[in-house]
């Protein structure tokens, strides 16, 4: 009993683990990479109702640092997909955010390299912003005194200080292009960043696009969140 606990819980962690993974490297189709994650939540639920037999019926023969590291093998695979779902339950079920949403920032070099992702390059539309002001009210244009250079300036360097893959920079255009990657599942989300003047102020708008799935679990305003933070900090 105590090998089969020890199995069942390795197989619980590695159908969490190994998908994103082999998803980003293309061994997987996304369909069963999260069919992946749900069958670790049902093996990881087996393991520990094993290992309660085991504690209960077989409690003398038991060994409790394996019964211990199974049980943690066992809750993280129940644990990390049920928190994703939790997420995604938590936040509208959508993937392109903007700080304008009246006249949302326009990609223009990532636009090739979207040609083939399931969400169009175009914005989302009127329901996506109005679930978005709905859930992320924060999420408006950022106003500055600086320059227009000074801000551009501190937009890029947040933008390399996030480790985001630069698509395009374009000061006289106030434009700056960047791909961020997810680390686990491989994930690009596209985003842009627009300056522009409006009398003695300097506007900032972000948007922030997922190229595959319909709700991105909040991530995209994070990110925005975490860009204008820095910013601001650097200004």
């Amino acid at each position: 009993m105590k090998t089969l606990v020890c199995l069942i819980s390795l197989l619980a962690i590695l159908l969490v683990a190994l998908p994103g993974p082999l998803y980003k490297y293309g061994v997987l189709e996304l369909f069963t990479a999260f069919a992946g994650l749900r069958y670790g939540v049902y093996v990881g639920i087996a393991a520990l109702v094993l290992l309660l037999v085991q504690v209960i019926f077989m409690r003398k023969n038991i060994s409790w640092a394996t019964a211990g590291v199974s049980a943690i093998l066992a809750i993280i695979a129940i644990g990390l997909p049920l928190s994703m779902m939790s997420k995604g339950k938590s936040v509208p079920p959508i993937h392109d955010i903007s700080t304008d949403l009246l006249n949302p920032p326009v990609f223009v070099a990532i636009v090739a390299l979207r040609a083939d992702a399931p969400n169009p390059v175009e914005y989302a539309g009127e329901e996506t912003a109005k679930q978005q002001r709905d859930a992320y009210p924060q999420l408006i244009t950022q106003k500055y005194s600086q320059s227009s250079e000074q801000v551009f300036n501190a937009a890029e360097a947040a933008v390399n200080d996030s480790g985001w893959a630069v698509v395009n920079t374009d000061k006289s255009l106030g434009i700056i292009e960047a791909t961020d990657t997810t680390a686990w599942f491989g994930f690009k989300d596209d985003v842009i960043i627009r300056i522009s003047d409006k009398g003695a102020e300097r506007l900032l708008d972000v948007r922030s696009k997922s190229r595959v799935g319909k709700s991105d679990l909040g991530k995209n305003a994070e990110r925005i969140e975490n860009l204008i933070a820095k910013i601001n900090t650097l200004l």
